[in-house]
């Protein structure tokens, strides 16, 4: 009930009273070419390292450091932009990113050296850092029940993204070279450009700032395309139901109460930069937070280093006895196996699908990082092609799943005030591990070391689910919440 005594609704009411209607489907579209975009980029690092490595004659170690770059890049990025929306809006936050990832990608084309490359590349990441801000604005249109569903779904355009990309790569790679890739790749960060100005502004974060009569009018957008209604009364916040919801039992309890929850929620409106930092490793986020962070960086080194061991482990290095007629193969091995292993995301998809509702986000997660470490495990001696082949394409459809699901259950975690700071930073101790995995992927296959490189693959993904099994919150079927204080409650 309002002050007046009316009805009133929260922005969850509507979207649940509206449904998932043509409207979602169109944010869903635009988001998922972002994330089209970001797979895009994230793919070609694993034909353009060994291309230009023996165009300008680069060392192991040199060739590493192209897609190294590009988490550096994503590490500043992932935190820079989740302020930037948080404090801005989800649409000035991923208008930038996609700007820097267009030109910085087309300009990679035309790079004359080897130093001007790097820096292309570095600012490319900094651009795909903004990747969960796009997760996010569209995590924050969706109705509660069909959440967990729709996120897999809107994760099925990263796979769409890397088929793609290594079919592209397969054509023009031979034919035209690195540079046309590049180029090429950058195009899908130029859509959303050409469509950034009928996005609408999370109608969560409208209110949580205060604007109503903007989130109203997203809203009334939303039914009409929808062809639904809104609910009747007058919109209010998260907040003002919980404290119109909490038991009264004095007036000067009451105000002392109300005086300390408003003091809070404002504290959070005005979150950005540091203190946004400070809030996620407040009491009560820290421990979701920091296991969070390892499992991001789990998730990220496996798959990526997945990625990679893809070309090294069937490149002809694995047996360090590379002889002239296996260099002159490796080319066609590469695109090969890569095309194939990353037809697994699609069977990881599914599995996203089929758990993260029914077993929910910590089983669905936790199960499939233990099943990925039972396909690497042979891999530690070294195998025929086929079945290297075959162990990698297991351990990508477990990897996928995990990915697919951590990216629904971190926005579910942290509320509207500090969603995309919390899931940025995140995705920057992901980055970490994208930066470390090309090291081990492409460093110790070189230096004859296939053994410890698994083992390593092996540790880090054990240790990923045993944290996933030790998250204090199951999100599912849980609304999102806009405050601290109506997330602790909620966790209680």
């Amino acid at each position: 009930m309002g002050e007046d005594g009316g009805q009133t609704f929260t922005v969850d009411d509507a979207l649940l009273a509206m449904g998932f209607g043509k409207f979602q489907i169109l944010v869903l579209v635009y988001a998922g070419m972002g994330w089209v975009s970001e797979a895009m980029e994230m793919m070609l690092l694993s034909f353009i390292g060994p291309a230009v490595q023996s165009l300008w004659g680069l060392s192991s170690h040199q060739e590493s450091l192209i897609t190294s770059v590009v988490f550096v890049g994503m590490l500043v990025g992932a935190y820079s932009w989740g302020v930037v929306s948080d404090k801005h809006g989800r649409r000035r936050g991923f208008l930038i990113t996609a700007i820097v990832t267009a030109v910085a990608g087309f300009l990679s084309a035309f790079a004359p050296n080897y130093i001007l490359l790097i820096i292309f590349r570095c600012f490319v990441g900094l651009g795909l850092g903004g990747g969960p801000v796009l997760a996010s604005w569209f995590l924050e249109f969706v109705p509660a029940p069909n959440r967990g569903t729709w996120m897999v779904i809107f994760s099925a355009f990263w796979t769409v993204g890397t088929i793609f990309e290594a079919s592209l790569a397969w054509f023009v790679m031979p034919k035209f070279g690195w540079r046309w890739l590049l180029a090429l790749s950058s195009l899908p960060s130029l859509l959303l450009l050409l469509f950034y100005g009928v996005t609408p502004e999370s109608p969560r974060y409208l209110c949580l700032k205060g604007r109503r009569i903007d989130a109203l009018n997203v809203l009334e957008k939303i039914a009409r395309i929808n062809g639904a209604k809104l609910p009747s009364g007058v919109l209010v916040s998260e907040h003002e139901v919980e404290l119109e919801g909490r038991n009264i039992p004095a007036e000067d309890t009451h105000l002392l109460s109300t005086g300390n929850k408003e003091d809070e929620t404002h504290k959070e409106k005005a979150a950005g930069g540091f203190s946004s930092l400070l809030m996620l490793l407040s009491p009560e986020l820290i421990k979701s937070t920091l296991l969070l962070w390892v499992v991001f960086f789990g998730n990220a080194f496996s798959y990526y280093g997945l990625v990679l061991l893809t070309t090294e482990l069937n490149n002809g290095r694995n047996n360090c006895h590379t002889n002239a007629l296996q260099s002159e193969k490796s080319q066609d091995v590469s695109y090969r196996d890569v095309f194939i292993t990353t037809f697994a995301e699609f069977p990881g998809l599914l599995l996203s699908a089929a758990t993260v509702d029914k077993l929910g986000r910590k089983v669905s997660m936790s199960s499939m990082f233990f099943l990925c470490c039972i396909f690497l495990l042979p891999l530690v001696f070294h195998e025929s092609q086929g079945l290297t082949t075959g162990l990698l394409f297991g351990a990508r459809i477990c990897i996928t799943s995990t990915f697919t699901v951590v990216y629904i259950y971190a926005p579910e975690i942290y509320p509207t005030s500090v969603r995309s700071t919390g899931v940025g930073v995140a995705s920057s101790m992901g980055r970490i591990g994208g930066m470390i995995c090309p090291l081990v992927a492409v460093g110790l296959i070189h230096g004859c070391h296939q053994t410890a490189a698994i083992i390593l693959f092996e540790i880090v993904i054990f240790v990923s689910g045993i944290c996933v099994l030790l998250f204090p919150l199951e999100t599912t079927g849980r609304e999102l919440t806009d405050s601290i204080s109506i997330s602790k409650e909620t966790s209680n």
